[in-house]
Protein backbone atom coordinates (compact mmCIF):
# COMPACT_ATOMS: atom_id res chain seq x y z
CA UNK A 1 0.00 0.00 0.00
CA UNK A 2 1.27 3.56 -0.97
CA UNK A 3 1.53 5.39 2.63
CA UNK A 4 2.68 7.71 4.57
CA UNK A 5 4.07 7.80 7.89
CA UNK A 6 4.46 10.97 10.05
CA UNK A 7 6.70 11.15 12.33
CA UNK A 8 5.98 11.00 16.34
CA UNK A 9 3.41 13.84 17.13
CA UNK A 10 3.07 15.46 13.47
CA UNK A 11 -0.74 14.06 13.31
CA UNK A 12 -2.11 16.68 15.59
CA UNK A 13 -2.61 19.23 12.80
CA UNK A 14 -4.74 16.44 11.17
CA UNK A 15 -6.41 15.80 14.48
CA UNK A 16 -7.73 19.57 14.11
CA UNK A 17 -8.44 18.95 10.24
CA UNK A 18 -6.16 20.68 8.95
CA UNK A 19 -5.84 19.20 5.33
CA UNK A 20 -2.33 19.86 4.49
CA UNK A 21 0.70 17.80 5.05
CA UNK A 22 4.40 19.13 4.89
CA UNK A 23 7.22 17.12 4.12
CA UNK A 24 8.95 18.19 7.10
CA UNK A 25 6.40 15.88 9.50
CA UNK A 26 7.27 12.63 7.26
CA UNK A 27 8.89 9.78 8.98
CA UNK A 28 8.73 7.99 5.10
CA UNK A 29 6.88 7.12 3.05
CA UNK A 30 6.28 3.73 1.29
CA UNK A 31 5.00 1.84 -1.93
CA UNK A 32 6.55 4.40 -4.11
CA UNK A 33 3.77 6.91 -4.90
CA UNK A 34 4.04 9.22 -7.85
CA UNK A 35 2.65 12.57 -8.04
CA UNK A 36 -1.06 12.24 -7.40
CA UNK A 37 -1.45 9.18 -6.21
CA UNK A 38 -3.99 8.36 -3.09
CA UNK A 39 -1.85 7.65 -0.29
CA UNK A 40 -2.61 6.42 3.33
CA UNK A 41 -1.35 8.85 5.72
CA UNK A 42 -0.84 7.04 9.15
CA UNK A 43 0.39 8.03 12.23
CA UNK A 44 3.83 7.37 13.46
CA UNK A 45 1.76 4.43 16.01
CA UNK A 46 -0.21 2.76 12.61
CA UNK A 47 -3.70 4.27 13.08
CA UNK A 48 -4.95 5.70 10.02
CA UNK A 49 -5.70 9.15 9.65
CA UNK A 50 -6.74 9.94 6.51
CA UNK A 51 -6.59 9.60 2.38
CA UNK A 52 -4.55 12.45 0.65
CA UNK A 53 -3.11 13.18 -2.76
CA UNK A 54 0.69 13.17 -2.85
CA UNK A 55 2.64 15.22 -4.09
CA UNK A 56 6.78 14.87 -4.74
CA UNK A 57 7.94 18.13 -5.63
CA UNK A 58 5.43 20.47 -3.17
CA UNK A 59 6.53 21.32 0.85
CA UNK A 60 3.24 20.13 1.19
CA UNK A 61 3.58 16.54 0.70
CA UNK A 62 0.00 15.17 0.59
CA UNK A 63 -3.33 16.61 1.03
CA UNK A 64 -6.32 15.36 2.62
CA UNK A 65 -9.59 14.32 0.33
CA UNK A 66 -11.03 12.41 2.86
CA UNK A 67 -10.78 11.72 6.60
CA UNK A 68 -13.08 8.52 6.28
CA UNK A 69 -11.02 5.43 5.90
CA UNK A 70 -13.81 3.99 4.51
CA UNK A 71 -14.15 5.74 1.45
CA UNK A 72 -12.95 5.29 -1.87
CA UNK A 73 -11.38 8.08 -3.97
CA UNK A 74 -12.31 7.96 -7.59
CA UNK A 75 -14.74 9.35 -9.90
CA UNK A 76 -18.14 9.29 -7.75
CA UNK A 77 -16.37 10.71 -4.52
CA UNK A 78 -15.36 13.71 -7.30
CA UNK A 79 -19.27 13.93 -8.26
CA UNK A 80 -20.60 14.00 -4.66
CA UNK A 81 -18.27 16.48 -4.28
CA UNK A 82 -19.03 18.61 -6.77
CA UNK A 83 -22.44 18.41 -6.58
CA UNK A 84 -22.36 19.37 -2.63
CA UNK A 85 -20.35 22.08 -3.01
CA UNK A 86 -22.79 23.58 -6.40
CA UNK A 87 -26.03 22.77 -3.93
CA UNK A 88 -23.96 24.85 -1.20
CA UNK A 89 -23.77 28.00 -3.76
CA UNK A 90 -27.58 27.94 -4.58
CA UNK A 91 -28.76 27.86 -0.92
CA UNK A 92 -25.99 30.91 -0.19
CA UNK A 93 -26.90 32.86 -3.18
CA UNK A 94 -30.16 34.44 -4.56
CA UNK A 95 -30.69 35.04 -8.76
CA UNK A 96 -30.22 38.73 -8.61
CA UNK A 97 -26.50 37.95 -7.61
CA UNK A 98 -26.10 37.52 -11.35
CA UNK A 99 -24.66 34.42 -13.23
CA UNK A 100 -21.29 34.22 -11.93
CA UNK A 101 -20.08 32.37 -9.08
CA UNK A 102 -17.48 30.16 -7.86
CA UNK A 103 -18.89 26.45 -7.24
CA UNK A 104 -15.77 24.94 -5.90
CA UNK A 105 -13.02 26.89 -3.50
CA UNK A 106 -10.86 24.36 -3.29
CA UNK A 107 -9.72 23.05 -0.25
CA UNK A 108 -12.89 24.53 1.57
CA UNK A 109 -15.13 22.25 -0.62
CA UNK A 110 -13.09 19.26 0.29
CA UNK A 111 -11.16 19.24 -3.38
CA UNK A 112 -7.70 20.47 -2.37
CA UNK A 113 -6.17 22.70 -5.53
CA UNK A 114 -9.38 22.42 -7.17
CA UNK A 115 -11.40 25.63 -8.43
CA UNK A 116 -14.25 25.86 -10.91
CA UNK A 117 -16.04 29.52 -11.85
CA UNK A 118 -18.86 29.58 -13.78
CA UNK A 119 -19.40 32.57 -16.49
CA UNK A 120 -22.82 32.47 -17.18
CA UNK A 121 -22.69 29.41 -19.84
CA UNK A 122 -18.84 28.83 -19.58
CA UNK A 123 -17.00 27.20 -16.85
CA UNK A 124 -13.20 28.07 -15.85
CA UNK A 125 -11.59 24.93 -14.26
CA UNK A 126 -8.33 25.54 -12.67
CA UNK A 127 -5.94 22.76 -11.17
CA UNK A 128 -3.24 24.12 -8.60
CA UNK A 129 -2.01 20.87 -6.98
CA UNK A 130 -0.82 17.30 -8.16
CA UNK A 131 -3.96 15.35 -6.82
CA UNK A 132 -6.19 17.78 -8.38
CA UNK A 133 -4.20 17.13 -11.76
CA UNK A 134 -3.97 13.41 -11.45
CA UNK A 135 -7.95 13.61 -12.01
CA UNK A 136 -8.04 16.18 -14.69
CA UNK A 137 -9.97 14.20 -17.21
CA UNK A 138 -12.40 13.12 -14.27
CA UNK A 139 -13.15 16.32 -13.10
CA UNK A 140 -13.58 17.84 -16.31
CA UNK A 141 -16.19 15.50 -17.21
CA UNK A 142 -18.37 15.81 -13.87
CA UNK A 143 -18.26 19.61 -14.34
CA UNK A 144 -19.30 19.24 -17.87
CA UNK A 145 -22.48 17.01 -16.36
CA UNK A 146 -23.22 19.13 -13.51
CA UNK A 147 -23.51 22.41 -15.17
CA UNK A 148 -24.71 21.46 -18.64
CA UNK A 149 -22.29 24.46 -19.49
CA UNK A 150 -21.44 24.81 -23.12
CA UNK A 151 -17.77 25.42 -22.45
CA UNK A 152 -15.23 24.04 -19.86
CA UNK A 153 -12.09 26.20 -20.44
CA UNK A 154 -9.19 25.50 -18.52
CA UNK A 155 -6.83 28.35 -16.87
CA UNK A 156 -4.27 25.18 -15.04
CA UNK A 157 -1.94 28.55 -15.29
CA UNK A 158 -1.19 29.91 -11.57
CA UNK A 159 2.60 30.01 -10.71
CA UNK A 160 1.59 27.71 -7.50
CA UNK A 161 1.90 24.85 -10.33
CA UNK A 162 5.79 25.41 -10.90
CA UNK A 163 6.01 24.37 -6.83
CA UNK A 164 3.86 20.95 -7.35
CA UNK A 165 6.09 19.93 -9.98
CA UNK A 166 3.36 20.96 -12.57
CA UNK A 167 3.57 22.84 -16.13
CA UNK A 168 1.09 25.47 -16.86
CA UNK A 169 -1.82 24.16 -18.68
CA UNK A 170 -4.65 26.40 -20.38
CA UNK A 171 -7.18 25.56 -23.44
CA UNK A 172 -11.02 24.78 -24.43
CA UNK A 173 -11.39 20.99 -22.46
CA UNK A 174 -15.20 20.75 -23.83
CA UNK A 175 -16.98 22.78 -26.22
CA UNK A 176 -15.87 26.00 -27.76
CA UNK A 177 -15.46 29.71 -26.30
CA UNK A 178 -18.65 32.12 -27.36
CA UNK A 179 -17.41 34.32 -30.60
CA UNK A 180 -18.94 37.24 -28.94
CA UNK A 181 -16.56 36.44 -26.28
CA UNK A 182 -17.82 35.76 -22.49
CA UNK A 183 -20.45 38.54 -20.40
CA UNK A 184 -21.58 37.86 -16.84
CA UNK A 185 -24.28 39.95 -15.25
CA UNK A 186 -23.54 40.91 -11.26
CA UNK A 187 -25.58 42.87 -9.51
CA UNK A 188 -27.35 44.51 -12.47
CA UNK A 189 -24.19 45.18 -14.24
CA UNK A 190 -22.77 43.63 -17.09
CA UNK A 191 -19.16 43.19 -17.48
CA UNK A 192 -17.19 41.43 -20.48
CA UNK A 193 -14.92 38.53 -19.12
CA UNK A 194 -11.34 37.47 -20.34
CA UNK A 195 -11.25 33.91 -19.24
CA UNK A 196 -7.95 33.55 -22.09
CA UNK A 197 -5.81 36.28 -20.35
CA UNK A 198 -7.43 37.38 -17.70
CA UNK A 199 -6.77 37.72 -14.07
CA UNK A 200 -7.02 34.76 -11.91
CA UNK A 201 -9.40 32.24 -13.84
CA UNK A 202 -10.64 35.67 -16.01
CA UNK A 203 -12.32 37.77 -13.09
CA UNK A 204 -12.24 38.38 -9.14
CA UNK A 205 -15.55 36.92 -8.14
CA UNK A 206 -14.55 37.10 -4.53
CA UNK A 207 -15.45 41.22 -4.81
CA UNK A 208 -18.97 40.89 -5.34
CA UNK A 209 -20.48 42.03 -1.97
CA UNK A 210 -17.39 44.68 -1.61
CA UNK A 211 -18.17 45.98 -5.39
CA UNK A 212 -21.88 46.24 -4.38
CA UNK A 213 -20.68 48.04 -0.85
CA UNK A 214 -18.72 50.71 -2.16
CA UNK A 215 -21.41 51.59 -5.05
CA UNK A 216 -23.75 52.61 -2.30
CA UNK A 217 -21.40 54.34 -0.57
CA UNK A 218 -20.42 56.54 -3.71
CA UNK A 219 -23.42 58.92 -3.70
CA UNK A 220 -22.19 62.72 -4.52
CA UNK A 221 -18.72 61.17 -3.98
CA UNK A 222 -15.56 61.81 -5.88
CA UNK A 223 -13.67 58.30 -6.22
CA UNK A 224 -10.79 57.41 -6.64
CA UNK A 225 -10.31 53.92 -7.60
CA UNK A 226 -6.82 52.50 -8.01
CA UNK A 227 -5.38 48.98 -9.73
CA UNK A 228 -8.89 49.37 -11.08
CA UNK A 229 -8.18 46.34 -13.42
CA UNK A 230 -11.80 46.00 -15.28
CA UNK A 231 -13.34 48.44 -13.49
CA UNK A 232 -15.73 46.23 -11.35
CA UNK A 233 -15.39 49.33 -8.33
CA UNK A 234 -15.38 51.78 -11.14
CA UNK A 235 -18.90 50.90 -12.58
CA UNK A 236 -20.15 50.13 -8.98
CA UNK A 237 -19.48 53.70 -7.89
CA UNK A 238 -21.03 54.92 -10.93
CA UNK A 239 -24.32 53.33 -10.57
CA UNK A 240 -24.09 54.36 -7.45
CA UNK A 241 -24.39 57.92 -8.09
CA UNK A 242 -20.83 58.89 -7.96
CA UNK A 243 -19.70 62.64 -8.84
CA UNK A 244 -16.50 61.22 -10.54
CA UNK A 245 -14.26 58.20 -10.13
CA UNK A 246 -10.80 58.51 -11.44
CA UNK A 247 -9.20 54.82 -12.08
CA UNK A 248 -5.94 54.10 -12.06
CA UNK A 249 -4.32 50.86 -13.36
CA UNK A 250 -0.71 49.64 -14.91
CA UNK A 251 -2.40 47.65 -17.37
CA UNK A 252 -3.48 49.25 -21.05
CA UNK A 253 -5.32 46.17 -22.04
CA UNK A 254 -7.30 45.95 -18.74
CA UNK A 255 -7.92 49.77 -18.93
CA UNK A 256 -9.34 49.13 -22.70
CA UNK A 257 -12.10 46.08 -21.39
CA UNK A 258 -13.29 48.41 -18.37
CA UNK A 259 -14.19 51.39 -20.71
CA UNK A 260 -16.11 48.41 -22.82
CA UNK A 261 -17.53 47.79 -19.93
CA UNK A 262 -18.95 51.00 -19.36
CA UNK A 263 -20.37 51.09 -22.73
CA UNK A 264 -21.78 47.92 -21.67
CA UNK A 265 -23.75 49.65 -19.03
CA UNK A 266 -24.54 52.72 -20.74
CA UNK A 267 -23.53 54.37 -17.50
CA UNK A 268 -22.17 58.74 -18.27
CA UNK A 269 -18.90 58.57 -19.41
CA UNK A 270 -18.49 62.05 -18.08
CA UNK A 271 -17.85 60.98 -14.89
CA UNK A 272 -15.23 58.94 -15.44
CA UNK A 273 -11.89 59.28 -16.27
CA UNK A 274 -9.76 56.48 -16.97
CA UNK A 275 -5.28 56.53 -16.32
CA UNK A 276 -2.73 54.35 -17.20
CA UNK A 277 -0.16 54.63 -14.75
CA UNK A 278 1.89 53.08 -12.06
CA UNK A 279 -0.31 53.50 -8.95
CA UNK A 280 2.65 53.72 -6.03
CA UNK A 281 3.76 57.07 -8.46
CA UNK A 282 0.83 58.17 -9.62
CA UNK A 283 -0.80 58.33 -5.54
CA UNK A 284 2.48 60.74 -5.57
CA UNK A 285 1.77 62.99 -8.11
CA UNK A 286 -2.17 63.46 -7.09
CA UNK A 287 -0.56 64.70 -3.12
CA UNK A 288 1.70 67.11 -5.18
CA UNK A 289 -0.96 68.62 -7.21
CA UNK A 290 -2.80 68.96 -4.25
CA UNK A 291 -5.68 66.63 -5.34
CA UNK A 292 -8.56 64.93 -3.17
CA UNK A 293 -11.54 62.36 -2.62
CA UNK A 294 -14.16 61.72 -0.72
CA UNK A 295 -13.79 57.58 -1.38
CA UNK A 296 -10.70 55.98 -2.35
CA UNK A 297 -10.75 52.29 -3.48
CA UNK A 298 -6.80 50.62 -3.29
CA UNK A 299 -7.69 47.01 -4.44
CA UNK A 300 -3.65 46.05 -5.20
CA UNK A 301 -2.55 42.80 -6.44
CA UNK A 302 -1.20 40.31 -4.36
CA UNK A 303 2.17 41.60 -2.37
CA UNK A 304 2.46 38.28 0.03
CA UNK A 305 1.66 35.04 -1.11
CA UNK A 306 2.95 33.31 1.81
CA UNK A 307 4.36 34.63 5.29
CA UNK A 308 8.35 34.67 3.88
CA UNK A 309 6.82 37.58 2.07
CA UNK A 310 4.80 39.78 4.61
CA UNK A 311 7.42 42.09 5.86
CA UNK A 312 8.21 43.28 1.86
CA UNK A 313 4.11 42.92 1.67
CA UNK A 314 3.89 44.97 5.00
CA UNK A 315 6.29 48.32 2.93
CA UNK A 316 4.02 48.17 0.20
CA UNK A 317 0.71 48.14 1.81
CA UNK A 318 2.25 50.82 4.60
CA UNK A 319 3.08 52.94 1.21
CA UNK A 320 0.18 53.01 -1.01
CA UNK A 321 -2.57 53.45 2.29
CA UNK A 322 -0.34 56.17 3.61
CA UNK A 323 -0.73 58.32 0.39
CA UNK A 324 -4.40 57.23 -0.01
CA UNK A 325 -5.43 58.81 3.56
CA UNK A 326 -3.10 61.95 2.83
CA UNK A 327 -5.89 62.49 -0.25
CA UNK A 328 -8.20 62.14 1.65
CA UNK A 329 -11.12 64.85 2.43
CA UNK A 330 -12.33 65.11 6.16
CA UNK A 331 -14.95 62.96 6.51
CA UNK A 332 -13.96 60.79 3.64
CA UNK A 333 -13.51 56.87 3.42
CA UNK A 334 -10.93 54.34 2.25
CA UNK A 335 -11.88 51.10 1.22
CA UNK A 336 -8.42 48.94 1.83
CA UNK A 337 -8.24 45.55 0.40
CA UNK A 338 -5.65 42.68 0.75
CA UNK A 339 -5.46 39.56 -1.07
CA UNK A 340 -2.29 38.10 -0.01
CA UNK A 341 -2.53 35.09 1.91
CA UNK A 342 0.74 35.63 3.89
CA UNK A 343 -0.46 39.13 5.23
CA UNK A 344 -3.42 37.90 8.04
CA UNK A 345 -6.24 40.26 9.04
CA UNK A 346 -4.18 41.28 12.44
CA UNK A 347 -0.99 42.62 10.32
CA UNK A 348 -2.88 44.43 8.18
CA UNK A 349 -5.09 46.36 10.10
CA UNK A 350 -1.72 47.47 12.04
CA UNK A 351 -0.33 48.11 8.73
CA UNK A 352 -3.18 51.02 8.37
CA UNK A 353 -2.79 52.08 11.80
CA UNK A 354 0.99 53.17 11.42
CA UNK A 355 0.17 54.42 7.38
CA UNK A 356 -3.09 56.75 9.58
CA UNK A 357 -0.51 57.55 12.43
CA UNK A 358 2.49 58.90 9.94
CA UNK A 359 -0.82 60.54 7.91
CA UNK A 360 -1.36 62.79 10.51
CA UNK A 361 -5.06 61.46 9.94
CA UNK A 362 -7.45 60.24 12.73
CA UNK A 363 -9.27 57.14 11.39
CA UNK A 364 -12.06 54.84 12.17
CA UNK A 365 -13.17 51.15 11.07
CA UNK A 366 -16.58 51.22 10.46
CA UNK A 367 -16.66 48.27 8.42
CA UNK A 368 -14.73 44.75 6.96
CA UNK A 369 -14.65 43.51 3.78
CA UNK A 370 -14.16 39.59 3.13
CA UNK A 371 -14.80 37.78 0.25
CA UNK A 372 -18.09 36.45 -1.05
CA UNK A 373 -20.00 33.48 0.20
CA UNK A 374 -19.16 31.56 -2.47
CA UNK A 375 -15.70 31.42 -1.46
CA UNK A 376 -16.23 29.85 2.30
CA UNK A 377 -13.25 29.43 4.54
CA UNK A 378 -13.29 26.00 6.91
CA UNK A 379 -12.13 26.90 10.15
CA UNK A 380 -9.55 24.19 10.30
CA UNK A 381 -7.88 25.77 7.41
CA UNK A 382 -7.35 29.91 7.98
CA UNK A 383 -5.14 29.43 5.30
CA UNK A 384 -7.81 30.18 3.23
CA UNK A 385 -9.13 33.39 4.70
CA UNK A 386 -6.54 35.63 1.76
CA UNK A 387 -8.61 38.33 1.10
CA UNK A 388 -9.30 41.07 3.63
CA UNK A 389 -10.24 44.49 3.93
CA UNK A 390 -11.17 47.53 6.24
CA UNK A 391 -13.40 50.86 5.55
CA UNK A 392 -12.02 53.47 6.97
CA UNK A 393 -13.48 57.17 8.07
CA UNK A 394 -11.11 59.75 8.07
CA UNK A 395 -10.79 63.18 10.02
Amino acid sequence: MKQLILKPGREKSLARRHPWIFSGALARVQGDPGSGDIVAVRSNGGEFLAWAAYSPASQIRARVWSWDERERIGCDFLHARLLQAAAARERLLSAEVGDARRLVHGESDGLPGVIVDRYGDVVVLQLLSAGAERWRDELTECVRELTGCACVYERSDADVRELEGLPARSGVLHGALPTAGVQISEHGIRYGVDVVHGHKTGFYLDQRDNRKRVGELARDRDVLNCFCYTGGFTLNALAGGAKSVLSVDSSDGALALAQDNLRRNALDAGRAEWLEADVFKHLRTLRDQGKSFDLIVLDPPKFAPTAAFAEKAARGYKDINLLALKLLRSGGLLASFSCSGGVPADLFQKILAGAALDAGVQASIVGHFSAAADHPVLLSFPEGDYLKGLLLRCS
